[in-house]
C-alpha cells in the first residue's frame, strides 16, 4: 500500500498535468476559430480555380504542346508525396492517421514497381516515417505554421516542387493532408498536384450539360484571349501555390481541432484520476488513523 506522502505527491503531480492540459485546450480553442474561418474561406477560391483550369484544359486540342504542369512527363514511374504533418505533438490521432495512410500508399506503389520520394512538412511526420522510409525522405520542412500558415511559405514549397519537376526528379506529385470537418473529425485527403488532374471540366461544362438536359439546344462556345496554353502556363504555377496554401490551412485548422479534443479528453481523464487518488488517499488515511487508535486503546488496556 502506498504511503500518504506518495499519494499526496501523485495527486499534486496529476493536478499540475491537468492545469497544463486545460491551458493547452483553451489555447487550441482560441486558435481553432480563426483557423477554421481561414480554411473555410480558402475553399471556394481554390475549388473555383481548379474548376476554371479544368474547363480551360479541356479545350486544349493538342495536349502534347500544353504546359508541362498539365501535360506531364508521360510516365508514372517516380512519385513524390508531400506529407503535411505538425511540428508538435499532443494532437490525438492527427499525425498517426496521416502516417498510416502514407505507409499504405507507399507500400502499394512500391509493390507496383514505382519509385517513391517523400517531402515531409512537419517534424512529427519525419520522426514517424524515418524508421521505415528513411531512405525515401528527401527533406523535412519545419516551422511552416508559426504562428500561422502564410501564402509566402506555401509559394516557397510550391516553387521547390516545381523546380524538382523541371529537373526531372519525379513524374507525379501528390499532397496528403487532413481536411478539416469539425473539431472531432479530420479526413485524410490526397490531392494530385502534378500533372494537373482534369477531374472536373468546370462550371461552364456543368452549365452546358444542364442546358442540354433541359433541351436548350446548342451548347455555348468559348474563345480565350490569349490562347489556352498561355493562360495555363501562367495560372498552373499559381494554382499549385494556392492548393498547397489551402492544404496548409486545412491542416492547421485540423491540428487545432484535434489538439483541443485531445486536451479536453486528457483534462477529463486527469480529473477522474484525481478523484480516484483522493478516495484512495482518504481511505489510506482513515486506515492509518484506525490503526493508531487501536494501538493506543490496546496499550491503555494493557496498563
Amino acid at each position: 500500500m502506498p504511503s500518504l506522502k506518495e499519494l499526496r505527491v501523485r495527486i499534486t503531480s496529476v493536478k499540475s498535468t491537468q492545469r497544463i492540459t486545460s491551458a493547452m485546450k483553451m489555447v487550441a480553442a482560441a486558435k481553432l476559430r480563426r483557423a477554421q474561418e481561414q480554411a473555410e474561406s480558402a475553399r471556394p477560391y481554390a475549388e473555383r480555380m481548379e474548376r476554371m483550369l479544368g474547363s480551360v484544359a479541356a479545350s486544349v486540342s493538342d495536349v502534347a504542346s500544353a504546359p508541362p504542369l498539365l501535360a506531364g512527363t508521360g510516365k508514372d514511374d517516380v512519385h513524390l508525396l508531400v506529407v503535411m504533418t505538425t511540428d508538435r505533438g499532443l494532437c490525438g490521432g492527427f499525425n498517426t492517421n496521416i502516417a498510416r495512410w502514407t505507409r499504405q500508399h507507399v507500400r502499394a506503389l512500391v509493390s507496383d514497381g514505382k519509385q517513391v520520394k517523400l517531402l515531409i512538412v512537419g517534424r512529427k511526420g519525419q520522426s514517424m516515417l524515418r524508421m521505415e522510409f528513411g531512405e525515401r525522405i528527401i527533406d523535412t520542412i519545419e516551422d511552416t505554421a508559426k504562428p500561422a500558415p502564410t501564402f509566402e511559405t506555401a509559394a516557397s514549397i510550391a516553387s521547390r516542387i516545381t523546380t524538382m519537376y523541371d529537373d526531372g526528379e519525379f513524374d507525379i506529385c501528390t499532397i496528403v493532408y487532413n481536411r478539416f470537418e469539425s473539431a472531432l473529425s479530420q479526413i485524410v485527403t490526397p490531392q494530385q498536384l502534378i500533372p494537373f488532374a482534369q477531374d472536373a471540366s468546370g462550371d461552364d461544362a456543368n452549365d452546358e450539360k444542364a442546358a442540354k438536359d433541359a433541351g436548350a439546344g446548342a451548347s455555348a462556345a468559348y474563345e480565350y484571349e490569349p490562347e489556352e496554353n498561355e493562360i495555363l502556363a501562367e495560372l498552373l504555377p499559381r494554382n499549385l501555390s494556392i492548393q498547397v496554401f489551402r492544404a496548409m490551412l486545412e491542416s492547421f485548422a485540423s491540428e487545432q481541432g484535434a489538439r483541443m479534443a485531445a486536451m479536453d479528453n486528457a483534462t477529463r481523464n486527469a480529473g477522474d484520476l484525481i478523484d480516484k487518488l483522493t478516495i484512495n488517499y482518504n481511505r489510506t488515511r482513515q486506515a492509518f488513523i484506525t490503526r493508531e487508535l487501536i494501538e493506543i486503546i490496546s496499550g491503555a488496556e494493557a496498563l
